[in-house]
């Protein structure tokens, strides 16, 4: 059954609401973690490798940024992929519901 407009994207929203959440936990956890283990992710490697990943503003890294501004950007970024691929999973469940 196709839902009427209004009603459908209320799930929606809160799915890519979580996804930012996440983005901008991610973040804190890395700033917890180098603050607590005074490690440095360093130029190269599999730990600059990860951070990169899933700090996509890591990749900017000969400026420093507040931590607070990283939080927002990567929650954003977060933000836009959850968008991506909600829409990907909604219309792929669409399609799949026999006429």
């Amino acid at each position: 059954m196709i839902e009427p407009q209004g009603k459908g994207g209320g799930a929606m929203k809160i799915r890519i609401a979580i996804w930012a959440a996440v983005g901008a936990l991610v973040v804190a956890f890395w700033a917890l973690y180098i603050m607590t283990t005074h490690q440095n992710v360093g130029a190269g490697g599999v730990g600059r490798v990860i951070v990169c990943l899933t700090c996509p503003i890591a990749i900017e890294g000969h400026h420093p940024q507040s931590l607070y501004f990283v939080m927002v950007v990567n929650a954003a970024t977060y933000a836009l992929v959850g968008i991506a691929v909600e829409t990907i999973r909604r219309h792929l469940r669409l399609r799949s519901i026999p006429n």
